[in-house]
């Protein structure tokens, strides 16, 4: 039901769109045979909105993998470069927390493993909000910042190096079966800052799934419950990339090979001195306001991905 109204809803845009469309037709067939200069300026507005819409309906043909409806989990893995690069783990960590925010999205920090000086080594995160897994797999891969270092006294110049794992977030028995047998459970104290409970009790949760070897663990909550049920959401999550995986090679830019975070992974890079500019090596899109891209503003780079790299592909898929 839930696909049903989905494919409702989106017949329902692109027919909205080939009326709105008929009617701008008469509207500038009239506005010439009248030559009236007020229809004429209306045509071009409505053109200009028709144009906008037409590009948003078009990245939405796009979005038409298994999961990219679901929500979504960022994981991020501080790579080589030391303080530097959980300095850039943290960066990337707020930069897509603000895109959710500007993009009405709802993120929340389920794990988080705090770096030496104030950065993360990793962190977990949720983005729920439509087809925010379609928008944010784009950005799975290494993450390259060329910067001045805040933490060498020369302020020498640093490459940082950090890795996104993007994933969808599914329901178990709905998208994944999981047998409980193919579970070990562990229960340990959770380490570094959280009080007295934190440290003496154990409360920490990692889970391995046996038949795949893939492990999660959870320490952030002070309740083992809580603990238990993230690492859950997450360890799903891993299946359902796992599952993506294996039904179909043409579905690999879902998940793509695994590459460690260091020099030559990179799928974009975020140079701030000596000069400023955000460069996608994939897509070949770039700009110079690396302070806005930082801050949030992605989705140019999310659509040109989207567009130039699986988009093809996609239409064609639509098409037949």
């Amino acid at each position: 039901m839930q696909r049903l109204t989905g494919l409702k809803d989106e017949v329902e845009s692109w027919r909205a769109m080939e009326s709105d469309t008929a009617t701008l037709d008469e509207l500038v067939a009239l506005g010439i045979a009248e030559k009236d200069e007020s229809m004429t300026d209306s045509a071009a507005a409505e053109a200009e909105r028709l144009e906008a819409l037409l590009e948003e309906l078009e990245l939405h043909l796009v979005l038409s993998g298994p999961y990219d409806d679901h929500d979504a989990i960022l994981a991020f893995h501080a790579g080589a470069g030391g303080m530097d690069s959980q300095d850039w783990a943290r960066m990337l960590m707020r930069m897509y927390l603000r895109w959710a925010e500007r993009g009405g999205y709802k993120a929340e920090v389920l794990e988080a493993s705090a770096g030496d000086e104030g950065g993360i080594k990793s962190a977990l995160v949720q983005v729920k909000g439509p087809n925010a897994f379609g928008y944010l797999r784009s950005e799975k891969g290494v993450h390259r910042l060329v910067r001045q270092s805040p933490f060498n006294s020369d302020h020498a110049r640093h490459t940082s190096f950090a890795l996104v794992e993007v994933l969808p977030e599914v329901e178990e028995g709905a998208d994944v079966q999981i047998n409980p047998d193919d579970l070990k459970i562990e229960v340990f104290r959770a380490g570094g800052a959280g009080g007295q409970n934190v440290q003496k009790t154990s409360t920490a949760v990692r889970i391995t799934h046996l038949p795949t070897g893939i492990k999660v663990s959870c320490q952030n909550e002070r309740s083992q419950h809580q603990n238990k049920a993230i690492a859950m959401r997450v360890l799903l999550a891993r299946l359902a990339e796992l599952e993506l995986e294996k039904r179909a090679k043409e579905m690999a830019d879902i998940k793509g090979e695994h590459v460690s975070a260091e020099w030559g992974n990179q799928i974009r890079s975020y140079v701030l001195h000596p000069y400023k500019m955000v460069k996608d090596h994939r897509s070949g899109h770039e700009t110079s306001d690396a302070e806005g891209v930082l801050d949030g503003d992605i989705m140019p780079f999310i659509r040109a991905y989207l567009t130039t790299t699986v988009g093809s592909d996609a239409v064609g898929t639509a098409n037949r």
